[in-house]
């Protein structure tokens, strides 16, 4: 077997992905060495729930904002900054790990801008169901419902693809189902919030988002369920 003495030693990301994840890996740098004591001083040690309070995404602040029509800048951006900003070290390790890992499927399908639309569709899709739901109280922090937006998309793509095998198109959702399993069985033993709403929302936004801007987008569909007939 040749090897190509050349080749990078991982295989390279879009760089797209790129300028999602390392926000996020500069956030968690900044706070770990923080909290080491390392940069910030004593003051340090608090700079990872002073950026949780300021970049969470809060339910009831957007209904305040909607009922008072009055939407301040320092609160609207909580809509998209509350993805960069991690409650724990693990916390943010598994988002980026996902990040990475997904993006690298889509991005290498869907065009940079499409990446974009369906990262930041879902984290909006899941402040947006946050906030529909009166009951919901609690903030909405890290990056998951982001990442599960991307989890749509590449859910659309196997969904595409075994449309067109004439395969069972339900296996496109078996990622979803196993996720989705294993954070009801997490919530049931430790006691779980209602981030999985977010995440839902965010993982049905990046699908049905797929179908607008991927190549192709819903003719691509169309002519791969016509070869399967």
């Amino acid at each position: 077997m040749h090897t190509d003495p050349n080749a990078a030693p991982i295989n390279p990301l879009p760089a797209v992905v790129w300028l999602l994840a390392l926000p996020i890996i500069a956030m968690e740098v900044v706070m770990n060495l923080a909290s080491a004591g390392v940069v910030g001083g004593a003051q340090g040690v608090g700079w990872r729930q002073d950026a949780v309070q300021r970049f969470a995404f809060s339910p009831d602040f957007m209904r305040d904002m909607i009922a008072n029509n009055y939407y301040p800048l320092e609160h609207l951006m909580r809509l998209v900054t509350y993805p960069i900003v991690h409650v724990s070290f693990t916390h943010a390790i598994f988002v980026v790990v996902f990040l990475l890992a997904l993006g690298k499927m889509v991005g290498e399908v869907f065009r940079p801008w499409a990446v974009l639309v369906v990262f930041f569709g879902a984290t909006l899709a899941g402040a947006g169901m946050m906030t529909a739901l009166p009951f919901i109280h609690s903030s909405l922090i890290g990056g998951y419902p982001a990442v599960y937006g991307l989890i749509g998309a590449f859910t659309f793509l196997l969904w595409t693809n075994l449309a067109g095998s004439g395969a069972s198109q339900y296996r496109a959702f078996s990622l979803i189902g196993m996720l989705m399993g294993i954070q009801l069985v997490f919530g049931l033993i430790f006691g779980g919030g209602w981030d999985w709403v977010a995440e839902l929302s965010g993982f049905f936004a990046g699908f049905l988002l797929s179908f607008v801007v991927s190549p192709g987008g819903w003719e691509r569909v169309r002519e791969k369920i016509r070869e399967r007939g």
